[in-house]
């Protein structure tokens, strides 16, 4: 019988949405493009998960954006808080979770950056994680 507990929980700041997570957690990715920029005020740090693996017990304020013709974001509708970005469409088996809602401990890793031909300008990166302009594996 499988472990019923879950490998991850989290939230928003005023606990409108909380969150469990059933199943394995990708590392932790920061994207910098200009959506997620202005979406969350700086770039954001994500893991992901499979959708069918996340439940909620508090949902009540989750609120999602059509912030493309193919994604929309999760947030709170009353504290702002900025938590999860998922694919539209068919076959769009995974949702994002920004890493920053997850409980502690996490153990994960931030392993690279996406998107960081669109960075802004006051900060550098220097972390020594991987760098991609654009989407991994893609044209770049």
């Amino acid at each position: 019988m499988p472990d019923p507990s879950p490998s991850a929980t989290g939230g928003c700041l005023c606990g409108g949405v909380r969150y469990r997570v059933y199943g394995g957690l990708r590392t932790v990715i920061a994207c910098h493009c200009s959506q997620c920029r202005r979406s969350s005020g700086n770039f954001v740090a994500a893991t992901n998960a499979r959708r069918d693996a996340v439940q909620f017990d508090a949902a009540a304020t989750l609120t999602w954006y059509a912030s493309s013709g193919t994604a929309e974001r999760g947030f709170c509708g009353r504290c702002g808080g900025n938590l999860f970005w998922r694919q539209t469409g068919d076959g769009a088996a995974t949702i994002s979770i920004m890493a920053g809602t997850l409980d502690p401990p996490t153990g994960l890793r931030l392993t690279s950056h996406i998107f960081v031909a669109d960075k802004s300008d006051f900060y550098d990166i220097a972390d020594g994680a991987a760098c991609h302009a654009g989407w991994p594996g893609r044209q770049e």
